[in-house]
């Protein structure tokens, strides 16, 4: 088992910030300490990391490929994918799937659950699709989207068992609040999302379990002066997260702020990435779509319908901070402890301190990546 120690460097996360050292001891943090007050023990590794900052290692619970790859498309495309997001901090991955027809579906959870075995740096799958509303489906194939009903639900559970970590439901649909109990009562978070439902309809998927909002404001209503709708019924209850996707583009970087005010501690920030990120203009597929991203932004071809980001987990700190102007400790939270609570893993993901996974990102001065460890394992860039 090796050990290598991190020092000199700032460490930052939703504890707050102070000038430390990190022991990373095989795919554990071993012990952590505070510059000349701590000694580190000797090691054979060790790392002067002098004028840096150390985060712990982002969790993404929603994006569906990167790299030039797309997780929908097999083993491989999602390792090509993995790869481009680890590079960028993202040490743990929640492998979205959009709608498809049912069969192709659960194939595409066997293929998750049998790399997850071996690959502890995949924490499961997220079904975004196919209980969406056809008119907030956003880049999902209506022909593909279907009403959650118990059978299918069944189906899904059965081939996704310990590995669906999260679902989509838009608790419009016929049978979705009793769907949201039937997930809930499996063990996975269910989000709303894709959805017409106004504050009543929302909170009555939240009392019925649901705990996590789907990429905030896209894809649902917004507020109005007299018809709030989803958006504040989930600012309004405590054990609700919202998934923002902070790229400049999904939300106005005034919004974001907003967001993070009205939400302390329950914003999880997310790429809801396509194949595009990490890559380049051009064009790409998600799902069986066509995508077109120019300039950075990605769009459904021939449409304005926005078709996920090319967003990386390193840019949306970055965002957050110098864009957004949300406070540090806060946005590494939302990259960090907020999204590891919602799958129920803050117990060993998400902080800098001994008995917590090897994940760690080193920062520099312009919140760029310079080093990434995931389960103890330096990354390549």
């Amino acid at each position: 088992m090796t050990t290598t120690l991190l020092t000199g460097g700032r460490l930052l996360d939703a504890d707050g910030s102070r000038h430390g050292w990190v022991l990373l001891d095989g795919d554990r943090i071993g012990a952590t300490g505070l510059t000349g007050t701590d000694a580190p023990p000797p090691v054979a590794t060790t790392i002067d990391v002098t004028g840096r900052t150390l985060t712990p290692g982002f969790l993404d619970l929603h994006g569906h490929g990167g790299g030039g790859a797309a997780y929908d498309n097999g083993p491989d495309e999602i390792q090509q994918a993995l790869a481009t997001h680890r590079a960028h901090g993202t040490t743990r991955s929640v492998i979205s799937l959009v709608a498809n027809p049912l069969d192709d579906v659960v194939a595409s959870l066997g293929v998750v659950a049998s790399l997850a075995a071996t690959d502890p740096t995949i924490a499961g799958a997220h079904l975004e699709g196919p209980f969406l509303a056809i008119g907030r489906r956003g880049a999902h194939s209506p022909e593909f989207l279907r009403e959650p009903d118990p059978e299918t639900v069944s189906t899904l559970l059965e081939a996704g068992e310990g590995v669906i970590r999260q679902v989509t439901i838009a608790p419009e649909l016929p049978g979705a609040l009793d769907a949201v109990r039937q997930f809930v009562d499996a063990g996975v978070v269910v989000a709303i999302g894709h959805t017409e439902a106004d504050e009543h309809l929302a909170r009555a998927a939240f009392e019925a379990g649901a705990t996590l909002v789907t990429h905030i404001f896209n894809a649902m209503p917004g507020i109005h002066h007299r018809d709030p709708g989803p958006i504040v019924a989930g600012f309004d209850n405590d054990s609700v997260t919202l998934e923002l996707v902070l790229d400049g583009v999904h939300v106005h970087p005034s919004v974001a702020q907003m967001i993070f005010r009205a939400a302390p501690h329950r914003v999880a920030l997310v790429t809801d990435a396509m194949a595009a990120a990490g890559g380049d203009d051009g064009y790409y597929q998600l799902g069986s779509l066509n995508v077109t991203v120019q300039n950075g932004i990605a769009h459904l071809n021939g449409t304005q319908t926005i078709a996920g980001s090319t967003l990386t987990q390193d840019v949306a700190l970055r965002t957050a901070v110098t864009v957004a102007g949300i406070d540090e400790v806060r946005a590494v939270e939302a990259l960090t402890r907020t999204p590891a609570c919602v799958i129920g893993r803050d117990h060993e993901w998400g902080s800098l301190a001994p008995g917590f996974a090897a994940d760690v990102v080193v920062l520099d001065a312009e919140w760029q990546v310079e080093r990434v460890w995931a389960n103890g394992a330096a990354v390549a860039r």
